[in-house]
């Protein structure tokens, strides 16, 4: 507040000055202007890289068992490229998916095999622990 002097007596005006609410507000928004900028935005962030391609192998991962016919009308068994025969399977799959936290098992068909044979594969895979099973069929592996 001020004292102002109209008719020569003194008196109390209500008015505020703002003049040094202007100064200070002026100061506050230099100095905010000057620091934001300097102020850390976050740490440095270390990436890690990925691991060499021969030590890891996307393929690896997935199990796919196929089920062909041979040209003697027998029936081979193959876990992802390793041939294995039909009573050795179940104890393969066993092993595989003892410590697996994913327990996904493919299963592809020839096209001269009956889906009995596949559904036995199948049965043999949910024996070995395996919650889900997936049918490839020609369609899947063209990517349709």
């Amino acid at each position: 507040m001020s004292m102002t002097s109209s008719n020569g007596s003194r008196s109390l005006s209500s008015e505020i000055n703002v003049t040094p609410l202007i100064d200070i507000l002026l100061v506050l928004l230099i100095i905010f202007m000057v620091i934001v900028p300097m102020v850390p935005r976050g740490q440095e962030a270390v990436v890690p890289k990925p691991p060499d391609s021969h030590l890891f192998r996307e393929e690896s991962r997935n199990v796919v068992v196929s089920i062909l016919r041979t040209s003697s009308s027998a029936l081979e068994y193959k876990v992802n490229q390793d041939v294995i025969s039909k009573d050795a399977l179940a104890t393969r799959l066993a092993q595989i998916y003892l410590n697996r936290a994913e327990r996904v098992m493919f299963v592809k068909g020839d096209d001269n095999v009956s889906f009995s044979q596949v559904a036995e594969v199948i049965d043999m895979g949910h024996s070995a622990g395996v919650d889900r099973v997936g049918l490839l069929t020609p369609k899947v592996l063209e990517g349709n």
